[in-house]
C-alpha cells in the first residue's frame, strides 16, 4: 500500500425505510480536517486522470454506479515511490479511500451505468489559486494501463 493512504470499510445499515451509511467521522484515523465536500461523476468507460494536490488530501467514497480508483505515488521522498494502487469502490463493496497530498489520482467508471465519487477534502478550493495539478491519463511518467481488467 501506497504511504500515507489508508482504506475503511463502510458498513451500510438498510432500514424498511432505506439505508444509511457513514462515510468519514472526526474521530476517524484518516481524518486530517474538513475543507468541503463535492461530488464528482463519470459516465461508463470515462476516466478522470491524473491529477494531485500540493497541500489537501482527498476522501473518496462511491456511492452510484462502480469505479475504479487508481494512486500513483510521485513522491520521490516516499518509501513506496512509484507505487500504484488500485481499489474498486461501489455500494457493493462500500469502502472509503484516504489520498495523501502529492499522490496522483483518477479513476474510471467500470459501471454500465454513471459513477458518482463522493469527495471529503482538508481545504476549501480555491477558484484563483487552485490546487490542483494535472497530468494526462496516458502520460509515460505514470505508465499506468487503463484498460486492463
Amino acid at each position: 500500500m501506497i504511504q500515507g493512504v489508508k482504506v475503511k470499510p463502510l458498513r451500510i445499515i438498510p432500514d424498511n425505510r432505506g439505508k444509511l451509511m457513514e462515510m468519514l467521522r472526526c474521530d476517524d484515523s484518516m481524518f486530517e480536517a474538513f475543507g468541503q465536500v463535492y461530488f464528482t461523476t463519470a459516465l461508463p468507460g470515462v476516466i478522470k486522470a491524473w491529477h494531485h494536490h500540493k497541500h489537501q488530501a482527498d476522501n473518496f467514497v462511491c456511492v452510484a454506479g462502480r469505479a475504479k480508483v487508481v494512486l500513483y505515488d510521485a513522491r520521490e521522498s516516499s518509501s513506496t515511490f512509484k507505487e500504484i494502487n488500485e481499489f474498486y469502490l461501489s455500494l457493493d463493496e462500500p469502502k472509503l479511500v484516504h489520498i495523501p497530498i502529492g499522490v496522483y489520482h483518477g479513476f474510471k467508471c467500470v459501471s454500465s451505468t454513471e459513477c458518482m465519487i463522493i469527495n471529503v477534502i482538508t481545504k476549501v478550493y480555491d477558484y484563483k489559486n487552485p490546487d490542483e495539478f494535472r497530468v494526462d491519463a496516458f502520460a509515460p511518467q505514470v505508465g499506468y494501463d487503463w484498460n486492463k481488467n
